[in-house]
């Protein structure tokens, strides 16, 4: 019997043509049912799912290996990050090719709206916000499915946001809030729009927008995370109850053991909670709780500056830094909370201690390690820079003033103060080299860093060598300064005998107590030679020569001479004239300011500062409420400088006496033309004092200015124009005065 079954011959052609025909109708331009179908069926299952799949995968990965700093303020939306997308970039390409095939095989199929969104986000994740953006635009002009045309327009939102075009950004938001939108794109409407508010600064309206998206979210760590960011940006706007409410949600979402721990003790550094609840979470017993958890082990450094905050809060300052110091010791290989403790440190030494010379140095450590794009960065870079000012005048001022003291003393007695410096400066030295042969013994039994490269990573913090270790280095780096001052990276960085070393002031040295400024010693070779015998007739047994050398070395900084004396004496002056502005103006501490620039009238009482330090001297007591002498004092010593102009202007502000200040000009430049320069100085001088504040003061100073010229040398005729462009900063004469000031430089230049 045959096992084969014969089929007529019509039957496989009827077979033939009715499958040649449906892959004819099966075009991906055709309309008919049986094409759309089959274009749907295969763009969903083949394409779509596909990489809607593997997009919501990167996503979910992105979400779990997110790097949270809490001590910021945590985005509301995971920001596009080129580094962290390598991991995920696979899927994501994959996506994009995948998608890709619906609008190149599948244009008739009902999912080519979503296959473009698909393409744009994953574009997104990518932070290529370009053709992200593009997208977005082309779907919301050709999409044909509403619903789709708004998810692209969040889309669109959100890169504007990620290319921080927030014009854009709220020109598509204004347009979404009128639009009909589902759950879900009210949902990620609200969230980017919070996202976008976030960025810009705008807290309230932030955390307003956050608020009203919660009861669109289902509890999980995602929702449990904005509830966190939304009590730390009611913290920011001072509404610290609701922020204690929002931290509580956290704990009602199902959040994972870091949102929970992060949301109590933001709970407690708040000022939200009252009664029973904050005596409660505020007590010792709490924070031995917490210490003593062994889920907490990484995280003890979070909870001692919890404690730090607490106390500095309450005023009590020291215990404040022991436990900010106790946080920095217990923070282990992890270094995010580092730089914010130093930061904290630094205020309190800055702002409670006034102690700004130890408050710089913290705010170096802080800097070192605190990520630049941090919002204290530039605040914090701008204080350093001042501090790094203050310290400069204040080592100018003690190192000169050591000097000094050595230069008058008995040359015996420098002699033995000598001997004591290098034998302290010995002595470190030897305990030093001591130290590090204990380190590399202990290495080399421990068998730490004895591969070329190694960063002992496995090994506890407390265990690696101290150049792999960034904590340690930083605490390191903080001693260092506090002891030496900023040196630059140079052999023998110790050595006296260096221009920009510590003179006398080294290691021990009680005249001093801080890094001496550098200073140029023209004592000459023969008194420098005299004053090295007399000092050297006892020197020590041992090596004379070495010895001899170094004590050369440390006597060359003292000015022995008038001349070198002078010049010291010059620095000093200047150094207080800066500190006494620094203090004034940029660390605004006026009770600073005062006794400095008493000091430096005190000390020399002819300094050509004078009238602008009487002038400040006024302004200090002024802002502190305190009466004072010193307008008068200025008045009537200096009654013809800007300075005692300034100290009118504000009265002069309230009277109308435009009119009769018209008049005065008008008669003070008819004597200019007249050549009567005298008596036309002498009433211009007479007139600023009377129409300061008036809308022609500046016109009457520039008058006085040209009459300087005409009655006085050239050096005073500079000196007047030089006051006019510092006091006149918006004046329409300005340019015109910068040219005078050029050509009477020119003229000072070719007359020497």
């Amino acid at each position: 019997m045959s096992c084969y079954f014969r089929y007529p011959p019509i039957f496989l052609l009827t077979v033939f043509l009715l499958l040649t025909g449906g892959l004819v109708s099966c075009s991906q331009y055709s309309t008919k049912p049986l094409s759309k179908g089959y274009h749907n069926l295969n763009a969903h299952f083949n394409a779509y799912v596909i990489a809607r799949d593997e997009i919501q995968q990167a996503e979910q990965t992105l979400f779990k290996t997110r790097q949270e700093n809490y001590n910021q303020l945590l985005p509301i939306l995971l920001p596009v990050d080129s580094m962290r997308i390598q991991a995920v970039k696979p899927q994501l390409d994959d996506a994009i090719k995948k998608a890709s095939l619906i609008p190149e095989r599948h244009q008739n199929s009902n999912w080519l709206d979503n296959a473009y969104n698909l393409i744009g986000q994953a574009r997104l994740l990518k932070q290529d916000l370009p053709n992200a953006i593009e997208v977005f635009k082309y779907v919301n002009t050709k999409g044909t499915n509403e619903n789709d045309k708004h998810i692209a327009l969040v889309g669109l939102m959100r890169a504007y946001v990620e290319a921080s075009d927030y014009a854009n950004a709220l020109n598509v938001a204004e347009y979404l809030r009128t639009q009909p939108l589902n759950k879900d794109n009210t949902r990620d409407f609200y969230l980017t729009k919070a996202y976008l508010h976030q960025r810009q600064g705008e807290y309230i309206t932030a955390v307003g927008i956050l608020e009203a998206t919660f009861p669109l979210l289902d509890k999980g760590e995602a929702t449990a995370r904005l509830h966190l960011i939304a009590g730390q940006l009611y913290d920011l706007i001072g509404q610290p109850v609701k922020a204690v409410d929002q931290y509580q949600q956290v704990l009602k979402s199902r959040p994972t053991y870091d949102l929970s721990f992060y949301a109590n003790l933001f709970a407690i550094q708040s000022n939200g909670l009252t009664g029973d609840q904050k005596r409660m979470a505020k007590s010792s017993e709490t924070f031995e709780s917490l210490l003593a958890d062994r889920k907490n082990v990484d995280l003890k450094d979070k909870i001692y500056f919890t404690m730090g905050l607490l106390e500095a809060r309450s005023g009590r300052i020291d215990q404040a830094i022991k436990y900010y110091s106790q946080s920095i010791r217990q923070s282990g290989s992890s270094s995010t909370q580092v730089p914010f403790t130093y930061l904290e440190i630094g205020k309190l030494y800055f702002e409670k201690k006034t102690d700004y010379a130890k408050a710089k140095v913290y705010y170096d450590s802080a800097l070192t390690l605190l990520p630049r794009q941090s919002p204290e960065y530039a605040a914090l870079l701008n204080r350093k820079a001042a501090l790094d000012e203050f310290v400069q005048y204040k080592t100018t001022i003690q190192t000169n003033d050591s000097l000094l003291t050595l230069a008058r003393m008995d040359p015996n007695a420098l002699n033995k103060f000598l001997d004591q410096t290098l034998d302290q400066r010995e002595k470190e030295a030897r305990e030093q080299a001591e130290r590090a042969q204990q380190l590399t013994a202990q290495a080399s039994a421990g068998g730490v860093a004895t591969v070329p490269g190694a960063t002992n990573s496995n090994l506890q913090p407390a265990q690696r060598w101290v150049l792999y270790n960034p904590i340690a280095l930083s605490q390191g780096r903080q001693e260092f300064q506090v002891k030496w001052g900023n040196r630059p990276l140079e052999d023998n960085w110790r050595r006296a005998n260096k221009e920009a070393s510590e003179a006398v002031a080294g290691a021990g040295n009680p005249l001093t107590g801080a890094t001496p400024a550098n200073s140029v010693n023209p004592n000459s070779p023969l008194q420098q030679s005299d004053m090295l015998n007399r000092v050297a007739g006892t020197s020590p047994a041992g090596n004379v020569a070495a010895r001899m050398a170094e004590k050369s070395a440390l006597l060359r900084q003292i000015p022995v001479s008038k001349e070198a004396q002078a010049i010291t004496n010059q620095q000093i002056e200047n150094a207080l004239y800066r500190l006494g502005k620094l203090y004034k103006f940029q660390l605004n501490q006026p009770a600073d300011a005062i006794p400095t620039f008493e000091q430096l009238l005190t000390r020399y009482p002819n300094t050509l500062q004078k009238p602008e330090i009487y002038y400040l001297l006024y302004l200090s007591n002024e802002q502190l409420g305190k009466p004072s002498n010193w307008k008068e004092k200025l008045l009537a010593e200096y009654p013809n400088t800007s300075y005692a102009r300034l100290t009118g202007r504000v009265a002069a502000q309230t009277t109308d006496s435009e009119a009769q200040a018209q008049k005065a000009y008008t008669a003070i430049y008819e004597l200019y033309k007249s050549n009567n320069s005298s008596e036309a100085l002498t009433r211009a001088e007479n007139a600023l004092s009377q129409f300061a504040g008036s809308q022609l003061e500046d016109k009457l100073a520039l008058l006085r200015v040209i009459l300087v010229g005409k009655v006085k040398p050239l050096e005073a005729y500079q000196q007047a124009l030089a006051e006019f462009v510092r006091d006149y900063p918006a004046s329409e004469l300005l340019p015109r005065a910068k040219e005078m000031l050029a050509a009477a430089g020119q003229a000072t230049v070719n007359r020497k």
